[in-house]
């Protein structure tokens, strides 16, 4: 469809970033509307450093951080510390190369209720909300929803989408979706769901909305896209589906209930934000913010317990949604330890149908957004994960085992194993800048980027813990009490990980921060060095001596916004050449190595999107737009092949308060309801063949 000129537009709520009041209500609690869990006073070793050494002993450092960090230079062909030649650097009158895969006529920022993307692609819906995923499903229908029927269709709110090909030429896949929240106000007819007096079979709708998706999805090599068809491996996962907790804390004293005194079993997953497909073929998925579903944390009045909950962000008296009233694992008085079952890295494998998910201890309890998989030169796994809350941090595990080729039965179990034996570490970053050249407006440093060096400290392995007055079992229930222990970085709002398969650097979305720099909160730091920071920063680490090393050296990719605002950084990029892009949520790459990024909540006043990044040579940074979602919705996903692409829309009209007044009717148009789904993108060739992303 046709798009409107390149322009920024006005903010459309006063919310941190561009979400609506409803998304906050429902996604994830109001969290920005409340104090974040964070209160620990962690100033951290670069900061102390910073505030003793001087000026000369700060740049003797520098020179010890930049010989550790070579291998920035080389594998971006630029020096570690100097900023990268913008396009056009080169012969005089010669155009510079197109990057394969980038080579698109980029989507102007705009407002319209629908995906747009770019000239000679074409698009299609894979599936969405209520479509049959397992035999017996009946035909959706918004105004008579059953528990019955949910169970049995694609459930609501997808985000993490995982495409695992069967053959090798991807024709026939296995598509996994996350379903991350419900937004009820939205699930249901206007004159049917009272807010304050849900009933029981609108609650358990609500639980079988939640939770996963797995269908076979062909693509058709002729005339592009997907679509689901049935099959023996199409499976829901939801809040009534039972997990295996496994790893150091599978027992534990803090995860037994009284329908569950062995604190083995866990009936359900929720509030799953983003994953990852594994090297082995199985998905990880994170539970975010999980404190939100849970009544009467204020009730609590033992101290110790309290404080746990507090950390988590656990608070108040009834939920938003009355689920206490129906099942009394919701209320933290009675169920003390059921907050403590949720929170962790879920794993399914969507090869077996019959097999039973787990939730691996071993990974730490926060508000995971996903989790990342790259296998070390040894042969270790390692995961990566973010914590996504304001000033919270960034983890790492590396397992003691080592990775087993293969896609056989035995090879998922054996690598599945590995995440249960290992060690699980958080990040420190420090900057190599002198602290007068980070005075939080944005501006970059002398040495022409935002760099430093950082370290992973250990918290625990195995049974045995490194962190002072937490036993190994408290470290992996209360992790980020924990990490608060050793000082790490409070970052800001470290959301989708994920490891680069061409060049071997792990990039980070960092969606934003309003608060970073407000009385009382933490202060600015090179790794997060804007005040009040609305739009978020992508941050590229690199390990030093192999991905299970404890050192590493980072930079800052992208500080987001308007590229005609002085506080904005894109690689060091033409910034008269690039897309606006505001608040960074999922990382993905195609297959030449190139950085895609979804968004979530733009400050910018336009609506979320897909964008493309080059991470090296003389595109590094250049950002494109490469598709919008409707009003309302958030980018999710994302997956990009050579000849596809696949995003999760999210709650599309979701500014509205209710459903009686939808502000979207996408999927379908007319006066219909908004349904989240997810939806291919290809390009077009000659004789309306699909041709390659990004490659004209």
């Amino acid at each position: 469809m046709p798009v409107e000129p390149q322009r920024l537009l006005p903010l459309l709520t006063s919310h941190p970033g561009g979400r609506s009041a409803v998304t906050c209500e429902y996604r994830c609690g109001n969290a920005c509307a409340h104090p974040e869990p964070n209160t620990s006073d962690n100033e951290y070793f670069g900061d102390v450093a910073k505030n003793v050494l001087s000026r000369r002993g700060a740049l003797k450092a520098s020179a010890v951080m930049a010989a550790a960090a070579g291998g920035f230079a080389a594998l971006s062909g630029t020096a570690a510390a100097a900023p990268v030649q913008a396009e056009g650097h080169g012969k005089p009158g010669k155009p510079a190369k197109k990057v394969p895969g980038t080579d698109f006529d980029p989507v102007p920022p705009n407002t319209h209720d629908a995906v747009t993307i770019p000239p000679g692609y074409d698009q299609r819906v894979v599936i969405r909300w209520g479509d049959a995923v397992v035999p017996g499903a009946p035909k959706f229908d918004f105004a008579k929803q059953t528990a019955a029927a949910q169970e049995k269709q694609f459930g609501y709110n997808n985000d993490f989408v995982g495409l695992i090909p069967q053959d090798p030429l991807g024709i026939a896949n296995l598509l996994v979706a996350n379903h991350e929240y419900t937004t009820e106000v939205h699930m249901f007819p206007v004159d049917q769901y009272d807010p304050a007096n849900p009933t029981e079979e609108q609650v358990k709708i609500a639980w079988a909305a939640h939770g996963l998706s797995v269908v076979q999805a062909l693509r058709d090599p002729v005339h592009g896209g997907l679509r689901v068809v049935p099959s023996p491996f199409n499976r829901r996962i939801t809040l009534n589906t039972e997990f295996e907790v496994r790893g150091p804390a599978a027992g534990s004293q803090f995860l037994k209930t009284s329908a569950d005194p062995a604190g083995r079993t866990v009936r359900g997953t929720q509030n799953n934000c983003a994953g990852s497909v594994t090297p082995w073929g199985t998905v990880l998925s994170g539970e975010e913010n999980i404190n939100q579903y849970f009544a009467n944390a204020g009730a609590v009045t033992d101290p110790v317990q309290a404080a746990r909950l507090k950390r988590y962000g656990f608070s108040g008296a009834a939920s938003t949604r009355k689920w206490e009233r129906f099942d009394k694992r919701w209320d933290v008085t009675q169920e003390p330890n059921e907050p403590n079952r949720f929170g962790w890295v879920v794993e399914i494998d969507p090869h077996d149908p019959n097999s039973k998910p787990v939730k691996h201890t071993h990974l730490g309890r926060f508000k995971h957004e996903g989790a990342a998989i790259k296998i070390a030169e040894d042969g270790r796994v390692v995961a990566y994960s973010g914590d996504d809350e304001r000033f919270e941090y960034i983890y790492k595990y590396v397992s003691n085992g080592k990775y087993k080729k293969g896609n056989s039965a035995h090879a998922r179990r054996h690598n599945s194993s590995l995440l249960d034996d290992g060690t699980l570490y958080v990040g420190r970053f420090t900057g190599d800048s002198p602290a007068a050249e980070i005075d939080g407006t944005g501006k970059v440093p002398a040495d022409g980027e935002f760099d430093g060096s950082g370290e992973w400290l250990p918290l625990a392995a195995g049974n045995k813990s490194f962190v002072e007055g937490f036993t190994a079992e408290e470290v992996y229930v209360f992790t980020r009490q924990a990490a608060d222990k050793v000082l790490p970085t409070k970052m800001d709002r470290p959301e989708d990980i994920e490891p680069n398969p061409v060049n071997g650097r792990v990039y980070v979305a960092l969606t934003n921060n309003s608060d970073r720099g407000a009385a009382g909160k933490a202060g600015v730091d090179e790794a997060n060095p804007r005040n009040g920071n609305r739009n978020g920063h992508v941050l590229e680490f690199e390990e030093i001596g192999g991905a299970a090393s404890t050192k590493f050296a980072w930079r800052l990719l992208l500080v987001c916004g308007d590229p005609k605002a002085a506080d904005t950084y894109f690689g060091g990029f033409d910034k008269s050449q690039v897309s606006p892009i505001s608040c960074p949520d999922n990382v993905a790459f195609d297959p030449h190595g190139n950085l895609w990024i979804s968004t979530d909540g733009n400050a910018l006043g336009s609506h979320d999107g897909l964008f493309s990044v080059p991470v090296s040579g003389p595109e590094r940074g250049k950002v494109q737009q490469f598709l919008s979602v409707p009003t309302g919705a958030e980018t999710c996903g994302p997956v990009v092949t050579s000849d596809l692409v696949l995003v999760a829309v999210q709650h599309p009209g979701e500014n509205a308060p209710n459903s009686g007044s939808p502000t979207s009717h996408w999927p379908d148009g007319g006066t219909t309801q908004p349904r989240p789904a997810i939806v291919s993108v290809w390009r077009q060739r000659g004789r309306h063949l699909p041709g390659k992303i990004g490659i004209r």
